[in-house]
Protein backbone atom coordinates (compact mmCIF):
# COMPACT_ATOMS: atom_id res chain seq x y z
CA UNK A 1 0.00 0.00 0.00
CA UNK A 2 2.92 2.35 0.72
CA UNK A 3 4.32 2.22 -2.81
CA UNK A 4 0.85 2.35 -4.32
CA UNK A 5 0.23 5.57 -2.35
CA UNK A 6 3.53 7.03 -3.53
CA UNK A 7 2.58 6.10 -7.09
CA UNK A 8 -0.77 7.88 -6.79
CA UNK A 9 0.75 10.95 -5.14
CA UNK A 10 3.49 11.46 -7.73
CA UNK A 11 1.59 10.38 -10.85
CA UNK A 12 -1.67 12.06 -9.89
CA UNK A 13 0.02 15.22 -8.66
CA UNK A 14 2.34 15.41 -11.66
CA UNK A 15 -0.40 14.91 -14.26
CA UNK A 16 -3.01 17.19 -12.70
CA UNK A 17 -0.36 19.82 -11.93
CA UNK A 18 0.73 19.74 -15.58
CA UNK A 19 -2.87 20.19 -16.73
CA UNK A 20 -3.30 23.15 -14.36
CA UNK A 21 -0.24 24.83 -15.86
CA UNK A 22 -1.72 24.33 -19.32
CA UNK A 23 -4.76 26.40 -18.34
CA UNK A 24 -2.51 28.95 -16.60
CA UNK A 25 -3.40 27.98 -13.04
CA UNK A 26 -0.76 27.32 -10.34
CA UNK A 27 0.15 23.62 -10.30
CA UNK A 28 -0.30 23.60 -6.53
CA UNK A 29 -4.09 23.82 -7.02
CA UNK A 30 -3.93 20.53 -8.90
CA UNK A 31 -1.79 18.97 -6.18
CA UNK A 32 -4.27 20.07 -3.55
CA UNK A 33 -7.23 18.63 -5.47
CA UNK A 34 -5.43 15.30 -5.90
CA UNK A 35 -4.74 15.21 -2.17
CA UNK A 36 -8.39 15.93 -1.32
CA UNK A 37 -9.51 13.08 -3.60
CA UNK A 38 -6.92 10.62 -2.26
CA UNK A 39 -7.79 11.53 1.33
CA UNK A 40 -11.53 11.22 0.71
CA UNK A 41 -11.13 7.67 -0.64
CA UNK A 42 -8.49 6.75 2.04
CA UNK A 43 -5.81 6.03 -0.55
CA UNK A 44 -2.95 7.51 1.51
CA UNK A 45 -1.04 4.85 3.43
CA UNK A 46 -1.03 5.31 7.21
CA UNK A 47 2.77 5.28 7.31
CA UNK A 48 2.87 8.35 5.04
CA UNK A 49 0.06 10.12 6.89
CA UNK A 50 1.93 9.49 10.15
CA UNK A 51 4.94 11.54 9.01
CA UNK A 52 2.92 14.16 7.13
CA UNK A 53 3.98 16.93 9.55
CA UNK A 54 7.67 16.08 9.09
CA UNK A 55 7.33 15.98 5.30
CA UNK A 56 5.67 19.41 5.33
CA UNK A 57 8.53 20.77 7.46
CA UNK A 58 11.07 19.39 4.99
CA UNK A 59 9.27 21.14 2.12
CA UNK A 60 9.22 24.40 4.08
CA UNK A 61 12.96 24.17 4.73
CA UNK A 62 13.63 23.68 1.01
CA UNK A 63 11.58 26.70 -0.05
CA UNK A 64 13.06 28.95 2.69
CA UNK A 65 16.59 27.93 1.71
CA UNK A 66 15.72 28.74 -1.91
CA UNK A 67 14.35 32.13 -0.81
CA UNK A 68 17.55 32.88 1.10
CA UNK A 69 19.71 31.90 -1.87
CA UNK A 70 17.70 34.30 -4.07
CA UNK A 71 17.33 37.25 -1.68
CA UNK A 72 19.89 39.95 -2.38
CA UNK A 73 19.94 42.39 0.53
CA UNK A 74 21.11 45.12 -1.85
CA UNK A 75 17.59 45.14 -3.30
CA UNK A 76 16.20 46.09 0.10
CA UNK A 77 18.81 48.81 0.53
CA UNK A 78 18.04 50.22 -2.92
CA UNK A 79 14.33 50.68 -2.18
CA UNK A 80 14.84 51.69 1.44
CA UNK A 81 12.00 52.34 3.88
CA UNK A 82 9.08 50.99 1.77
CA UNK A 83 10.80 47.62 1.32
CA UNK A 84 11.38 47.34 5.05
CA UNK A 85 7.76 48.25 5.83
CA UNK A 86 6.47 45.72 3.29
CA UNK A 87 8.36 43.04 5.20
CA UNK A 88 5.92 43.19 8.12
CA UNK A 89 3.23 45.93 7.97
CA UNK A 90 0.74 44.28 5.53
CA UNK A 91 1.16 40.86 7.13
CA UNK A 92 0.70 42.25 10.65
CA UNK A 93 -2.40 44.16 9.53
CA UNK A 94 -3.89 40.93 8.21
CA UNK A 95 -2.85 38.91 11.26
CA UNK A 96 -4.47 41.40 13.63
CA UNK A 97 -7.65 41.50 11.54
CA UNK A 98 -7.99 37.71 11.64
CA UNK A 99 -6.99 37.61 15.31
CA UNK A 100 -9.69 40.09 16.32
CA UNK A 101 -12.45 38.74 14.07
CA UNK A 102 -11.71 35.02 14.40
CA UNK A 103 -13.60 34.43 17.67
CA UNK A 104 -16.79 35.96 16.21
CA UNK A 105 -16.51 34.33 12.80
CA UNK A 106 -15.14 30.87 13.66
CA UNK A 107 -15.58 30.40 17.41
CA UNK A 108 -11.84 30.22 18.10
CA UNK A 109 -10.07 31.63 21.13
CA UNK A 110 -8.04 34.80 20.63
CA UNK A 111 -4.78 32.84 20.78
CA UNK A 112 -6.04 30.41 18.14
CA UNK A 113 -7.35 33.31 16.04
CA UNK A 114 -4.02 35.14 16.10
CA UNK A 115 -2.28 31.85 15.27
CA UNK A 116 -4.63 31.54 12.27
CA UNK A 117 -3.82 35.15 11.40
CA UNK A 118 -0.11 34.34 11.42
CA UNK A 119 -0.77 31.37 9.10
CA UNK A 120 -2.83 33.48 6.69
CA UNK A 121 -0.56 36.54 6.89
CA UNK A 122 2.28 35.06 4.84
CA UNK A 123 2.29 35.62 1.07
CA UNK A 124 3.19 32.65 -1.14
CA UNK A 125 6.70 32.62 -2.65
CA UNK A 126 5.65 29.64 -4.80
CA UNK A 127 3.11 31.84 -6.60
CA UNK A 128 4.76 35.27 -6.41
CA UNK A 129 8.50 34.70 -6.89
CA UNK A 130 8.39 33.02 -10.34
CA UNK A 131 6.19 35.82 -11.68
CA UNK A 132 8.46 38.53 -10.28
CA UNK A 133 11.50 36.80 -11.79
CA UNK A 134 9.72 36.93 -15.16
CA UNK A 135 9.09 40.66 -14.68
CA UNK A 136 12.77 41.21 -13.88
CA UNK A 137 13.73 39.37 -17.08
CA UNK A 138 11.29 41.59 -19.01
CA UNK A 139 12.74 44.68 -17.26
CA UNK A 140 9.19 45.57 -16.23
CA UNK A 141 9.23 47.92 -13.25
CA UNK A 142 12.91 47.26 -12.57
CA UNK A 143 13.89 50.95 -12.74
CA UNK A 144 11.88 51.48 -9.53
CA UNK A 145 12.86 48.01 -8.27
CA UNK A 146 9.20 46.95 -8.05
CA UNK A 147 9.63 43.18 -8.63
CA UNK A 148 12.79 43.10 -6.50
CA UNK A 149 10.96 44.88 -3.69
CA UNK A 150 8.11 42.37 -3.87
CA UNK A 151 10.46 39.37 -3.80
CA UNK A 152 12.42 40.74 -0.84
CA UNK A 153 9.37 41.92 1.09
CA UNK A 154 7.34 38.76 0.52
CA UNK A 155 10.24 36.54 1.58
CA UNK A 156 10.73 38.53 4.78
CA UNK A 157 7.04 38.69 5.64
CA UNK A 158 6.99 34.88 5.59
CA UNK A 159 9.71 34.89 8.24
CA UNK A 160 7.87 37.42 10.43
CA UNK A 161 4.65 35.41 10.30
CA UNK A 162 6.44 32.13 11.01
CA UNK A 163 8.01 33.66 14.13
CA UNK A 164 4.60 34.84 15.34
CA UNK A 165 3.07 31.48 14.46
CA UNK A 166 5.71 29.62 16.48
CA UNK A 167 5.08 31.89 19.46
CA UNK A 168 1.29 31.43 19.39
CA UNK A 169 1.72 27.68 18.93
CA UNK A 170 3.94 27.59 22.00
CA UNK A 171 1.32 29.45 24.03
CA UNK A 172 -1.45 27.16 22.76
CA UNK A 173 0.62 24.15 23.77
CA UNK A 174 0.05 25.00 27.44
CA UNK A 175 2.84 27.39 28.32
CA UNK A 176 1.69 30.25 30.52
CA UNK A 177 1.92 33.83 29.33
CA UNK A 178 4.95 35.45 30.84
CA UNK A 179 7.60 38.00 30.03
CA UNK A 180 9.77 35.17 28.71
CA UNK A 181 7.03 34.15 26.31
CA UNK A 182 7.29 37.50 24.56
CA UNK A 183 11.05 37.77 24.99
CA UNK A 184 11.39 34.48 23.14
CA UNK A 185 10.30 36.22 19.94
CA UNK A 186 13.33 38.56 19.71
CA UNK A 187 15.53 35.86 21.24
CA UNK A 188 14.40 33.43 18.51
CA UNK A 189 15.16 36.04 15.86
CA UNK A 190 18.61 36.95 17.21
CA UNK A 191 19.78 33.39 17.89
CA UNK A 192 18.34 32.05 14.63
CA UNK A 193 19.88 34.77 12.48
CA UNK A 194 23.17 34.65 14.41
CA UNK A 195 23.60 30.89 14.04
CA UNK A 196 22.52 31.07 10.39
CA UNK A 197 25.07 33.79 9.60
CA UNK A 198 27.86 31.84 11.28
CA UNK A 199 27.03 28.63 9.43
CA UNK A 200 26.62 30.55 6.18
CA UNK A 201 30.15 31.93 6.47
CA UNK A 202 31.48 28.44 7.25
CA UNK A 203 29.83 27.03 4.14
CA UNK A 204 31.12 29.94 2.04
CA UNK A 205 34.68 29.22 3.24
CA UNK A 206 34.24 25.47 2.67
CA UNK A 207 32.91 25.93 -0.86
CA UNK A 208 35.83 28.22 -1.69
CA UNK A 209 38.51 25.86 -0.41
CA UNK A 210 37.05 22.44 -1.28
CA UNK A 211 35.85 21.48 -4.74
CA UNK A 212 32.75 19.28 -4.78
CA UNK A 213 29.66 18.73 -6.88
CA UNK A 214 26.72 21.07 -6.40
CA UNK A 215 24.49 18.14 -5.40
CA UNK A 216 26.91 17.29 -2.58
CA UNK A 217 26.97 20.94 -1.46
CA UNK A 218 23.18 21.02 -1.32
CA UNK A 219 23.15 17.74 0.62
CA UNK A 220 25.52 19.23 3.19
CA UNK A 221 23.49 22.43 3.54
CA UNK A 222 20.18 20.58 3.85
CA UNK A 223 21.72 18.15 6.35
CA UNK A 224 22.77 21.06 8.56
CA UNK A 225 19.32 22.66 8.15
CA UNK A 226 17.63 19.47 9.34
CA UNK A 227 20.04 19.37 12.25
CA UNK A 228 19.02 22.92 13.18
CA UNK A 229 15.38 21.82 13.35
CA UNK A 230 16.39 19.14 15.85
CA UNK A 231 18.47 21.72 17.74
CA UNK A 232 15.42 23.99 18.00
CA UNK A 233 13.35 21.25 19.65
CA UNK A 234 16.23 20.56 22.06
CA UNK A 235 16.87 24.21 23.01
CA UNK A 236 13.19 25.17 23.33
CA UNK A 237 13.13 24.07 26.96
CA UNK A 238 15.60 26.85 27.82
CA UNK A 239 15.20 29.66 25.29
CA UNK A 240 13.81 30.46 21.86
CA UNK A 241 15.68 29.53 18.69
CA UNK A 242 14.23 29.83 15.17
CA UNK A 243 15.67 27.13 12.95
CA UNK A 244 13.69 28.46 9.99
CA UNK A 245 15.27 31.91 10.34
CA UNK A 246 18.66 30.23 10.54
CA UNK A 247 17.91 28.37 7.29
CA UNK A 248 17.11 31.52 5.33
CA UNK A 249 20.10 33.36 6.89
CA UNK A 250 22.40 30.58 5.66
CA UNK A 251 21.13 31.12 2.12
CA UNK A 252 21.49 34.92 2.31
CA UNK A 253 25.11 34.71 3.53
CA UNK A 254 26.09 32.16 0.87
CA UNK A 255 24.59 34.47 -1.78
CA UNK A 256 26.47 37.49 -0.43
CA UNK A 257 29.81 35.66 -0.24
CA UNK A 258 29.60 33.17 -3.12
CA UNK A 259 26.95 34.45 -5.54
CA UNK A 260 27.78 32.02 -8.35
CA UNK A 261 27.60 29.04 -6.01
CA UNK A 262 24.35 30.36 -4.51
CA UNK A 263 22.67 30.60 -7.91
CA UNK A 264 23.71 27.06 -8.77
CA UNK A 265 22.46 25.78 -5.42
CA UNK A 266 19.18 27.65 -5.99
CA UNK A 267 18.77 25.74 -9.26
CA UNK A 268 19.31 22.47 -7.37
CA UNK A 269 16.75 23.59 -4.79
CA UNK A 270 14.27 24.14 -7.61
CA UNK A 271 14.67 20.51 -8.64
CA UNK A 272 14.20 19.25 -5.10
CA UNK A 273 11.24 21.60 -4.65
CA UNK A 274 9.57 20.20 -7.78
CA UNK A 275 9.05 16.89 -5.93
CA UNK A 276 8.72 18.32 -2.40
CA UNK A 277 5.95 20.65 -3.59
CA UNK A 278 3.87 17.71 -4.81
CA UNK A 279 4.15 15.92 -1.48
CA UNK A 280 3.49 19.13 0.46
CA UNK A 281 0.22 20.09 -1.20
CA UNK A 282 -1.08 16.56 -1.80
CA UNK A 283 -0.62 15.67 1.88
CA UNK A 284 -2.26 18.91 2.97
CA UNK A 285 -5.22 18.17 0.75
CA UNK A 286 -5.40 14.60 2.05
CA UNK A 287 -5.62 15.81 5.65
CA UNK A 288 -8.70 17.93 4.98
CA UNK A 289 -12.11 16.83 6.18
CA UNK A 290 -14.25 17.84 3.23
CA UNK A 291 -17.51 18.22 5.12
CA UNK A 292 -15.94 20.39 7.81
CA UNK A 293 -14.23 22.56 5.20
CA UNK A 294 -17.60 23.06 3.52
CA UNK A 295 -19.19 23.90 6.86
CA UNK A 296 -16.74 26.77 7.47
CA UNK A 297 -16.51 27.83 3.82
CA UNK A 298 -18.88 30.80 4.08
CA UNK A 299 -17.51 32.41 7.24
CA UNK A 300 -13.93 31.52 6.27
CA UNK A 301 -14.31 33.17 2.86
CA UNK A 302 -15.79 36.31 4.40
CA UNK A 303 -13.00 36.50 6.98
CA UNK A 304 -10.34 36.03 4.29
CA UNK A 305 -11.82 38.78 2.09
CA UNK A 306 -12.04 41.27 4.97
CA UNK A 307 -8.49 40.46 6.13
CA UNK A 308 -7.15 40.84 2.58
CA UNK A 309 -8.83 44.24 2.27
CA UNK A 310 -7.10 45.35 5.47
CA UNK A 311 -3.84 43.85 4.19
CA UNK A 312 -4.15 45.91 0.99
CA UNK A 313 -4.51 48.99 3.18
CA UNK A 314 -1.24 48.02 4.86
CA UNK A 315 0.46 47.82 1.45
CA UNK A 316 -0.74 51.32 0.45
CA UNK A 317 0.37 52.66 3.84
CA UNK A 318 3.83 51.14 3.38
CA UNK A 319 4.17 52.77 -0.04
CA UNK A 320 3.24 56.31 0.96
CA UNK A 321 5.73 59.01 -0.06
CA UNK A 322 7.33 56.83 -2.73
CA UNK A 323 7.86 57.55 -6.45
CA UNK A 324 5.48 54.71 -7.35
CA UNK A 325 2.31 55.69 -9.22
CA UNK A 326 -1.15 54.65 -8.04
CA UNK A 327 -1.21 51.89 -10.67
CA UNK A 328 2.15 50.55 -9.51
CA UNK A 329 1.05 50.59 -5.88
CA UNK A 330 -2.10 48.73 -6.86
CA UNK A 331 0.02 46.08 -8.57
CA UNK A 332 2.13 45.62 -5.44
CA UNK A 333 -1.07 45.18 -3.43
CA UNK A 334 -2.30 42.54 -5.89
CA UNK A 335 1.05 40.73 -5.76
CA UNK A 336 0.73 40.53 -1.96
CA UNK A 337 -2.54 38.54 -2.00
CA UNK A 338 -1.77 34.92 -3.05
CA UNK A 339 -1.56 32.33 -0.28
CA UNK A 340 -0.20 28.82 -0.71
CA UNK A 341 3.24 27.64 0.37
CA UNK A 342 3.44 28.70 4.00
CA UNK A 343 -0.26 28.00 4.61
CA UNK A 344 0.20 24.45 3.36
CA UNK A 345 3.38 23.96 5.36
CA UNK A 346 2.21 25.25 8.74
CA UNK A 347 -1.58 25.23 8.45
CA UNK A 348 -1.77 21.82 10.07
CA UNK A 349 0.60 22.63 12.94
CA UNK A 350 -2.11 23.23 15.53
CA UNK A 351 -3.89 20.03 14.50
CA UNK A 352 -0.60 18.13 14.83
CA UNK A 353 -0.16 19.62 18.32
CA UNK A 354 -3.66 18.60 19.35
CA UNK A 355 -3.14 15.04 18.11
CA UNK A 356 0.23 14.76 19.84
CA UNK A 357 -1.15 15.76 23.27
CA UNK A 358 -4.59 14.24 22.78
CA UNK A 359 -6.51 17.46 23.45
CA UNK A 360 -9.96 17.38 21.71
CA UNK A 361 -10.41 21.17 21.94
CA UNK A 362 -7.08 21.85 20.25
CA UNK A 363 -7.82 19.15 17.65
CA UNK A 364 -11.11 20.88 16.82
CA UNK A 365 -9.43 24.29 16.61
CA UNK A 366 -6.59 22.80 14.56
CA UNK A 367 -9.09 21.33 12.10
CA UNK A 368 -10.65 24.78 11.72
CA UNK A 369 -7.27 26.45 11.19
CA UNK A 370 -6.24 23.86 8.59
CA UNK A 371 -9.60 24.10 6.79
CA UNK A 372 -9.45 27.91 6.63
CA UNK A 373 -5.84 27.66 5.40
CA UNK A 374 -6.93 25.45 2.53
CA UNK A 375 -9.89 27.72 1.71
CA UNK A 376 -7.42 30.64 1.54
CA UNK A 377 -5.21 28.68 -0.85
CA UNK A 378 -8.11 27.69 -3.11
CA UNK A 379 -9.44 31.27 -3.20
CA UNK A 380 -6.30 33.37 -3.41
CA UNK A 381 -3.70 31.23 -5.23
CA UNK A 382 -5.49 30.89 -8.59
CA UNK A 383 -7.14 34.32 -8.43
CA UNK A 384 -3.96 36.02 -7.22
CA UNK A 385 -1.80 34.32 -9.85
CA UNK A 386 -4.22 35.25 -12.63
CA UNK A 387 -4.50 38.83 -11.33
CA UNK A 388 -0.69 39.24 -11.27
CA UNK A 389 -0.40 37.89 -14.83
CA UNK A 390 -3.16 40.22 -16.11
CA UNK A 391 -2.28 43.32 -14.08
CA UNK A 392 1.49 43.25 -14.61
CA UNK A 393 1.54 44.42 -18.26
CA UNK A 394 -1.31 46.88 -17.64
CA UNK A 395 -0.15 48.52 -14.41
CA UNK A 396 3.66 48.30 -14.57
CA UNK A 397 5.57 49.54 -17.60
CA UNK A 398 8.90 48.43 -19.01
CA UNK A 399 11.81 50.61 -17.93
CA UNK A 400 12.14 53.60 -20.31
CA UNK A 401 15.86 52.93 -20.59
CA UNK A 402 15.20 49.39 -21.75
CA UNK A 403 12.58 50.63 -24.24
CA UNK A 404 15.14 53.07 -25.64
CA UNK A 405 17.69 50.28 -26.04
CA UNK A 406 15.19 48.10 -27.88
CA UNK A 407 14.17 50.95 -30.22
CA UNK A 408 17.77 51.29 -31.30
Amino acid sequence: MLFFSLCLILLGGGIVGFLCRKIRLPALIGYLIVGIVLGYFSLIDASIAGISAELRKIALIVILLKAGLSLNLEDLKKVGRPAVLLCFVPACFEMCAVGLLGPSFLGLTYTESFLLGAVLGAVSPAVVVPRMVKMIEEKRGTEKAIPQMIVAGSSCDDIVMIVFYSSFLTIEGGNDLSAMTFLNVPISVVTGVGVGIGIGFLFSFLFEKVHMRDSIKLSLVLGVCFGLVFLESYLSQWFGFSSLLAVIAIGIVILSQRSVQAKRLAVKCDRVWAVAEIFLFVLVGASIKIQYALDVLGWASLLIVIALAIRVGGVYLSLTKTPLTFKERTFVAIAYTPKATVQAAIGGGLLDLGNSIGNPAIIAAGTTVLSVSVVSILLTAPLGAAAIDLAGPRLVSVSPRESAKESR
